[in-house]
């Protein structure tokens, strides 16, 4: 199977396996198919050591057969991970896990974004899960940009234009009496990027 390009973690001890160091580092390692001899080889381990991950990793369902090779006279069993890299789901944090942002809809606070942040996380978890056991794509879509604001003024401008234009867009679409209509969760954040990260033109 070719990984995904993320996946999410949803189970406590999917997490905990996945957050162990060595297990972290095999889950790199089978980006593509590899045996246990390979991954001991390239991590310089122990084969026993890696074996024993592994089966802590395939019993958590984060790696999977691929196969078989021939390697020196001797078949080499190869596994690989499920997907390139993971998000794990607040989920899986159990009662210290975000709380539903309904609780406390205070729009303007970096809680309540996080809040929702996480709650995108713990609904595009279960839809992939859905769609991997019913064979069905997972249909979504993403919008991302960056915006240079001038001032706190130009900030609350801004929010309250988007906020106009995203009701509109809203209004004209949103049909509650459609057979067979499907609802879908509409989330739209800003935050300031970290300094690190920020891009201005010269």
């Amino acid at each position: 199977m070719d990984p995904a390009l993320v996946d999410v973690i949803r189970a406590p001890e999917a997490a905990m396996a996945a957050l162990d160091p060595v297990r972290s580092q095999l889950l790199a390692q089978l980006r593509e198919p590899s045996s246990a001899s390979g991954v001991a080889r390239a991590l310089g381990l122990s084969r026993q050591r890696v074996n024993y991950h592994l089966r802590q990793l395939e019993d958590q369902g984060l790696v999977v057969s691929a196969g078989e090779r021939q390697w020196g006279g001797i078949t080499e069993r190869l596994v690989v991970a499920t997907a390139r890299a993971y998000v794990i789901s607040p989920e899986a944090l159990g009662p210290s896990a975000p709380p539903d942002p309904d609780e406390r809809p205070d729009r303007l606070s970096a809680s309540f974004l996080l809040a929702l942040a996480a709650q995108t996380v713990r609904h595009i978890g279960a839809l992939l899960s859905r769609s991997r056991r019913t064979g069905t794509p997972a249909e979504t879509f993403a919008i991302q940009t960056d915006v240079i604001l001038a001032s706190p003024t130009a900030r609350v401008a801004f929010a309250r234009d988007l906020a106009a234009a995203v009701t509109d867009i809203v209004a004209r679409y949103h049909d509650e009496q459609a057979p067979g209509g499907r609802a879908h969760r509409l989330v739209v954040g800003a935050y300031p990027l970290p300094p690190a990260e920020e891009k201005h033109d010269d």
